[in-house]
């Protein structure tokens, strides 16, 4: 980094220090009535002031301001927005793949669905994750996992039923139905 890049970034770094106590509660304001979750909010926080650092460091680097901030907060948001979609979108094909049955044609409840999921064990978990949030496809599941094709295929139709299990509820599951965990 040369001595002009470093002057233009220690003095936006400098403007930032400044301006940091004036914008946090403007940046964290913006985003609170928009997503109603106060740690939400303070992680989307969290996450614009370190991209105003990633900026920072740039050169040239933007002029660090309050309305920037509201925009890099704006982005977070949206980002944050499509990463919730994108999740609901994957559970919902859990939900909805040839080897559920016909209950299951109704939607599905995200928050129940994320419950469920924390529920399950964690090879359970894992391969749903990789194979639906992550939209990998059987193979590279697989070898994320350390496991054969057909060995993670086996996995993937015993997670889906032990979420469906989870799903439902207390109610759906039998006896001994607990120890297909992992």
């Amino acid at each position: 980094m040369g001595a002009d890049n470093a002057a233009t970034s220690g003095a936006a770094g400098d403007a930032l220090r400044a301006g940091y106590d004036a914008a946090l509660p403007e940046v964290y304001g913006y985003l609170l009535p928009r997503c109603g979750d106060p740690v939400v909010a303070e992680d989307l926080t969290a996450e614009t002031f370190l991209a105003a650092v990633d900026a920072v460091r740039r050169s040239p680097s933007p002029p660090i301001s309050i309305p920037w901030l509201i925009g890099v907060a704006r982005h977070k948001l949206i980002d944050h927005w499509r990463r919730l979609e994108r999740e609901r979108r994957h559970l919902h094909e859990v939900a909805t793949s040839a080897h559920v049955d016909e209950r299951w044609d109704e939607r599905l409840d995200a928050v129940r669905a994320h419950q469920a999921l924390a529920r399950l064990g964690p090879h359970h978990r894992a391969v749903l994750t990789l194979r639906y949030l992550d939209d990998l496809p059987v193979a590279d599941v697989a070898a994320a996992m350390g496991r054969t094709v057909h060995a993670t295929e086996a996995l993937l139709v015993r997670a889906r039923r032990a979420f469906r299990q989870q799903y439902d509820g207390p109610t759906a599951s039998g006896p001994g139905e607990e120890a297909d965990r992992g």
